[in-house]
């Protein structure tokens, strides 16, 4: 249950809700944080019974934490979301269909050797040409809308992305300055392996020797704010274990994950190996920004927007490392995208299983993002990418897209695209 301490920090000032994209979607006060703390208070109380609407308003919850930013109280609305999800899941067994759904969410997404599985069949399903014929018979259109959105998300897979794995060691270029240890993640290693691979050319280049623990898997985080925190806890102690203590730092370069990972010492508390990883966690941009530039930047002749994901901005507070590195780019113009600070529509699995409100967030988030007519948009998470570029292609558009770290390593290779 939601700790009253923190439920009772809520001084109900509405300084929330501008901030809150699902009070965007609907102006409904019990879809924002304020609402939901007054829920949570209900529940807590015996006044408000857990029934299925009020376990909707809490599903509707991204978990993006703008409302953090926000807050001047200083209100932990992330915790009192996390606690009252586990709660729910708990207390309440979903319907026969969400629990499927949320089984083969969290029986595949953590486990990358099962993605690769899944990877493969995908790339049958799209050669073979019967992506293309459903679609030319709009047959996606009668799935449910969850699995409707499961296929349309899917990312690009060839061969080569098959193909990838990540070194155990890559060592310093020049004299050594840094020993760090490299979170593989799930997702973005089976289907977003040129950005490791940007990541490991980046830190070597910049007298790093990197290890990639063999043994690492999931860190937790999409369990964590599905509410399954057992789960979520078992992974984490796990990855824990597989990472050596003697590196100066641990390089994360997906937002949830980092993010995840930064407040382990509140999640497993009272665990001395999870405090001491992390205090060693720092995002790519975060280390890369506050580690002197020893490799030489080539000019990139392009216009970029940054796209802040909420793990990042929100709840780890970077907000200018990424920016600074881009901007010592020769060449490239960083754009500024309107309500920067506002979620996407991704946040973890939030747009499979809340696909209408996620797309209602995901089009406000691409109308500012071709108001700013980049070439390039860059964003530090998978999810964020994946959740604007399907909704650009239903458009019937097009924007390429990277991670800060892929066009980094562009310039230090003098790449003319990124």
């Amino acid at each position: 249950m939601p700790e009253r301490k923190l439920i009772d920090d809520c001084v109900h000032c509405g300084f929330c809700l501008p901030a809150c994209p699902t009070y965007h979607n609907w102006g409904e006060e019990m879809d924002s944080p304020r609402g939901r703390i007054y829920l949570m208070k209900g529940l807590a109380d015996g006044k408000t019974p857990l029934s299925d609407t009020v376990i909707s308003h809490f599903d509707k919850c991204l978990g993006c934490m703008a409302c953090v930013t926000a807050c001047p109280s200083g209100v932990r609305y992330d915790v009192l979301i996390e606690q009252q999800r586990a709660e729910i899941e708990a207390a309440r067994p979903r319907g026969l269909l969400d629990r499927l759904f949320r089984a083969l969410i969290f029986a595949l997404f953590p486990y990358p050797s099962r993605l690769r599985v899944a990877a493969f069949f995908q790339l049958l399903y799209v050669k073979s040409g019967l992506r293309w014929l459903l679609h030319a018979l709009r047959l996606p259109a009668l799935l449910p809308p969850r699995l409707a959105q499961l296929e349309k998300l899917m990312p690009d897979v060839t061969v080569r992305t098959l193909r990838a794995r990540l070194p155990e060691v890559v060592p310093a270029q020049g004299e050594r300055r840094a020993r760090v240890a490299l979170l593989a993640g799930c997702v973005q290693r089976v289907y977003f392996p040129e950005v490791y691979a940007a990541t490991l050319r980046v830190l070597a280049a910049e007298g790093c020797e990197v290890l990639v623990p063999p043994a690492q898997g999931c860190c937790g985080a999409l369990s964590l704010h599905a509410g399954r925190d057992g789960e979520a806890r078992e992974l984490a102690r796990a990855l824990v274990e597989s990472f050596p203590e003697d590196v100066d730092a641990v390089i994360v370069n997906a937002a949830g994950c980092g993010s995840h990972l930064k407040d382990l010492p509140r999640f497993l508390e009272g665990d001395a190996r999870a405090e001491a990883f992390a205090a060693k966690v720092r995002d790519v941009t975060e280390f890369l920004a506050a580690l002197p530039a020893r490799a030489t930047r080539h000019p990139l002749a392009v216009r970029a927007a940054y796209h802040d994901a909420c793990h990042l901005r929100h709840a780890q507070r970077i907000v200018e490392p990424p920016r600074q590195l881009l901007r010592a780019i020769p060449g490239l113009t960083l754009l500024e995208i309107a309500d920067s600070d506002q979620c996407c529509g991704s946040a973890g699995v939030y747009n499979l299983v809340q696909p209408q409100s996620a797309r209602q967030i995901g089009e406000r988030k691409v109308a500012n993002v071709l108001d700013a007519a980049p070439e390039l948009l860059v964003s530090a998470n998978p999810g964020c990418t994946l959740q604007i570029q399907s909704i650009l292609r239903d458009r019937g558009l097009s924007l390429r897209a990277a991670h800060p770290i892929e066009v980094l390593d562009a310039s230090i290779r003098g790449a003319a695209q990124t």
